[in-house]
C-alpha cells in the first residue's frame, strides 16, 4: 500500500482573476507564495518519501517553495496536469464550471475530456504502485488530479467526482492498494 496525501497548488494570478488556466503556465500570486510557505510549515513533520507535482509552474513552485530547505525529492510529472481546456483556456472560471459536466467524455474544443485526464492519472498511479510500495508520498496538483484520485482510489464515478463542489482543506489522504 502507498499512502498518498494530495494538496492543490497554491493560488495563482489567474485564480485571483477568476480565469481558468488549464495548461497555461501561470505564476503564483503573492498570496500563493505565502500559501506555499504555509504548506511547508504544515507538512514539515510529515514523513514523506517524495513529493510529486505537475510540471506546470504553479504546482512545481508550490512544491519548491514549500520544501525548499527539505531534502525531499521533488519529481515533476506531466500526467498530474490540470485538464486541457483548449479553446476555453483563459475564459472565466464560472464558464468552465458550467461546461465541466459536458466534458466528462466530450473533450473541450482543441483540449481534452476529464476521462482523458483520469487516464493520465491511471498511468501515473500504475507507475507509483510499482515503484513506491510501502511509502508515503505527497502529490501537488490540480482539480483534475483530485477528481482522478477520488475516481480511481475512492471508486467515485467520474461524473460525480468532476461535478462535486471543490472546497479547499489542508490535504486529502488516500491509500493506493
Amino acid at each position: 500500500m502507498i499512502k498518498i496525501v494530495f494538496e492543490p497548488h497554491a493560488t495563482t494570478v489567474d485564480n485571483e482573476a477568476k480565469r481558468a488556466s488549464g495548461w497555461n503556465d501561470v505564476e503564483l500570486s503573492e498570496l500563493g507564495i505565502q500559501q506555499a510557505k504555509e504548506l511547508g510549515e504544515r507538512r514539515k513533520l510529515d514523513d514523506f518519501d517524495a513529493v510529486f507535482c505537475s510540471d506546470l509552474q504553479r504546482a512545481y513552485k508550490t512544491a519548491t517553495i514549500a520544501f525548499d530547505d527539505n531534502p525531499l525529492k521533488i519529481f515533476m510529472d506531466w500526467r498530474l496536469r490540470e485538464c486541457n481546456y483548449g479553446d476555453f483556456t483563459g475564459k472565466p472560471s464560472s464558464f468552465i464550471e458550467v461546461e465541466r459536466p459536458r466534458r466528462i467524455t466530450e473533450p473541450f474544443p482543441s483540449g481534452e475530456s476529464y476521462e482523458q485526464t483520469a487516464e493520465r492519472m491511471w498511468s501515473f498511479l500504475g507507475d507509483l504502485s510499482q515503484k513506491w510500495q510501502g511509502r508515503k508520498v505527497l502529490l501537488i496538483g490540480h482539480r483534475a488530479t483530485h477528481y482522478a484520485l477520488d475516481h480511481w482510489i475512492n471508486e467515485m464515478p467520474l461524473d460525480e467526482a468532476v461535478v462535486q463542489k471543490f472546497v479547499w482543506q489542508p490535504g486529502w489522504e488516500y491509500e493506493l492498494e
